[in-house]
């Protein structure tokens, strides 16, 4: 049976971008009492860091811990051991609290480079990764999966994200084409390929079935995404300017994505993601609708 969670960016804790955050407690309060039954991370520091206390506080919630973004800088090939000490730092504690089938979500940093994070949504072909780019992303990748399960037993996973040098589904299979298929899978979020890709996140769960270790359900409202590209937003602009809704509101097949997960027998988390800015909106009252959602179409 599929379980559901949500994670931390849906209060407006989001990597690299400033602001009035909720507290961790709030948190994991608000995501209990909406009825998930698991959460992510969020960056490093935001839940307690040791695990016997993090283990405790979520235990009392009901929550398991099954997952965490880690930015990386894989494009910069002087920082791989940097971004290889975030990422098994984050996995000891994954492996620790969450137990062997939790999964690093590994994203290249969010809005890092000024270029890519202004033409969010809008990527063409040209604008892509150089060949040795591409070499010493795909080197990186590798070396830090690799690191990942040797010294805390558990996978990585790939994001697809706005704002970076892997959002569009063609800089994703090359990605893949150039990497290790036994450490790193791909955590399919549904709203970034919807407005980053351009393309049905359904069909990516069919072409990348073998990959697909972990998934993200988040929205994208179609009339926000063509407002971005018309106007020229960058991704925070357009994240604030709501592109991605609530469940149910905006243009996901999340029915769609039930039966393709459902025909390749994915036995992983969902993970409910609704990208919001710091203080923006009510976070609490979006989890609880956007659970009943959930529990609507059957799950």
């Amino acid at each position: 049976m599929v379980r559901i969670a949500n994670a931390p960016c849906s209060w407006g804790v989001i990597e690299g971008i400033d602001g009035d955050r909720a507290g961790w407690v709030r948190v994991v309060d608000e995501m209990s009492a909406a009825g998930y039954v698991g959460t992510e991370l969020g960056d490093w520091g935001f839940m307690p860091t040791d695990p016997e206390e993090l283990a405790h506080e979520l235990d009392s919630r009901g929550l398991a811990l099954m997952g965490s973004w880690v930015s990386v800088w894989l494009y910069d090939k002087s920082r791989h051991e940097e971004s290889a000490n975030d990422a098994v730092r984050t996995a000891k504690q994954l492996a620790c609290v969450g137990g062997k089938d939790a999964v690093v979500v590994l994203g290249l940093d969010p809005y890092g480079d000024p270029h890519r994070s202004l033409i969010s949504g809008r990527v063409r072909p040209e604008d892509g990764p150089t060949e040795e780019m591409w070499q010493t992303l795909a080197e990186g990748y590798n070396y830090v999966a690799r690191r990942v399960m040797d010294e805390a037993g558990i996978r990585t996973v790939v994001h697809q994200h706005i704002g970076t040098w892997i959002e569009t589904g063609a800089e994703a299979r090359r990605l893949f084409e150039m990497t290790d298929p036994s450490v790193l899978g791909l955590c399919l979020d549904t709203g970034h390929w919807t407005f980053g890709a351009g393309a049905d996140p359904v069909a990516a769960v069919r072409e990348f079935k073998d990959r697909i270790w972990h998934v993200h359900f988040k929205d994208c409202d179609a009339k926000v995404a063509e407002a971005s590209r018309v106007n020229g937003w960058s991704g925070p602009e357009s994240v604030g300017q709501g592109v991605f809704c609530e469940l149910g509101t905006g243009s996901v097949d999340f029915p769609g994505m039930l039966k393709a997960l459902e025909e390749i027998d994915y036995q992983g988390w969902i993970v409910v993601e609704q990208d919001v800015l710091p203080g923006m909106g009510n976070p609490g009252l979006n989890a609880i609708r956007n659970r009943e959602y959930l529990k609507s179409i059957g799950v």
